[in-house]
C-alpha cells in the first residue's frame, strides 16, 4: 500500500456493484496467448497492470496497450493500479525491440502506446514513444500506432522553460506520426487536485492545443472518468474545454476502485446517464465519442 493513499483505506464502498459493471471476461483464448508472450517479452501492458475489463475483446480483436518505461510511476495519481515510486526501474534501451517483437508475434494490427510517468528523465520520457514506434515500424510497418502519453511536464524552474521543453518533447512524439495523440484529462477541474496528483487541467488542455498546432493532421483524443464526485454540469463543461482546444475524440468511463487504497467511487453513473452525455458530446463537435460504464482510453480505438 502506498503511503500518500492510506486515508483511504478506512472508506468502506458507498454501494454495490451495480448488474451494468459485471462484464465476462471475453476471449479467453485471445488473454492468455497475450499474457505468455507479454510475460515472455518482460513487458508491461496497461490492459493486465490496470486490470482493464475490456481486456479478452480487445486482444481478440488485434489491439493492446503497451505500458512503457516499466512498471513503477514516478506520481502518485490517487486512482491508478499502477505502482508508485521515486525511483523506478532504469531505463531499458531494450523495451522498445521488445515491444515490436511482441506485436509481431501477435500479429497485432493496431497498438496504442501509453507509458508511466517518467519524471526522472530528462525528456521525461518522451524517447519512450519515439524509439518504441520506430521499433515497431521497423518490423511491421503496416501496424497503426496511438500514442497515450503523460504531460511531459518539468525539469525547469522557470514556467517559460517548461512550456518550452514541454513542447519540444511532444514535437518529438508526434514527429514518427501516430495515427492518434492521446492524454487524458481524467476528472473535472474541480477535483484535478485530489485525483491527478503532478498534473493540471490547464496543462493537460494546453498540451491537447499545443498537438494541434504542431500537427494537425493527426487526431487529438482525451477521456474522462466518471464517478469522483463530479456532477453532469461540470462533465459538460470539461467536454466543452475540451472542443475549445479542438480536441476531436473523447472516451467516458465509470472509475472502478481498484483496492480500498485508492479513492472511493462516490457513485455509479447509470448506462442511460452514458448515453446522454455521448450525445451531449456528438452535439459538442466531438467526430468520435465512446461513452459507457466500461469505456476505458483505448476501448475499441482501432474502430473509425
Amino acid at each position: 500500500m502506498q503511503p500518500s493513499r492510506s486515508r483511504y483505506s478506512a472508506t468502506p464502498p458507498a454501494e454495490r456493484l451495480p448488474e451494468w459493471i459485471r462484464s465476462p471476461i471475453g476471449n479467453a483464448s485471445a488473454l492468455e496467448t497475450v499474457q505468455a508472450v507479454v510475460k515472455q517479452q518482460r513487458l508491461h501492458t496497461i490492459c493486465e497492470e490496470g486490470r482493464c475489463p475490456n481486456r479478452g475483446e480487445c486482444y481478440a480483436a488485434g489491439t493492446a496497450t503497451f505500458l512503457l518505461g516499466g512498471p513503477i510511476c514516478t506520481r502518485s495519481c490517487a486512482f491508478c493500479q499502477v505502482d508508485k515510486g521515486e525511483a523506478p526501474t532504469p531505463f531499458d534501451a531494450a523495451e522498445a525491440e521488445r515491444v515490436a517483437q511482441a506485436v509481431q508475434t501477435l500479429g497485432l494490427s493496431y497498438v496504442v502506446l501509453t507509458a508511466v510517468a517518467r519524471d526522472d528523465l530528462p525528456d521525461h520520457g518522451a524517447s519512450l514513444f519515439t524509439a518504441t514506434m520506430a521499433a515497431i515500424r521497423q518490423r511491421q510497418p503496416q501496424v497503426a500506432i496511438e500514442v497515450l502519453t503523460p504531460d511531459f511536464w518539468g525539469g525547469h524552474r522557470e514556467e517559460a522553460e517548461a512550456i518550452a521543453a514541454q513542447r519540444q518533447r511532444l514535437a518529438a512524439v508526434l514527429a514518427v506520426r501516430p495515427v492518434c495523440f492521446n492524454h487524458n484529462l481524467e476528472t473535472v477541474q474541480r477535483l484535478q487536485g485530489e485525483v491527478r496528483r503532478g498534473a493540471t487541467y490547464r496543462r493537460s488542455l494546453a498540451l491537447l492545443a499545443a498537438a494541434r498546432e504542431l500537427a494537425s493532421d493527426i487526431p487529438t483524443k482525451s477521456g474522462l472518468m466518471l464517478g469522483l464526485g463530479e456532477t453532469f454540469e461540470e462533465v459538460v463543461e470539461a467536454m466543452r474545454d475540451l472542443r475549445s482546444v479542438d480536441c476531436q475524440r473523447l472516451t467516458l468511463g465509470q472509475y472502478l476502485r481498484p483496492s480500498l487504497a485508492h479513492i472511493p467511487v462516490a457513485r455509479y453513473w447509470t448506462p442511460d446517464e452514458f448515453d446522454r452525455l455521448g450525445e451531449i458530446a456528438r452535439e459538442l463537435g466531438f467526430a468520435l465519442v465512446r461513452s459507457g460504464p466500461l469505456v476505458r482510453s483505448s476501448y475499441h480505438a482501432a474502430t473509425p
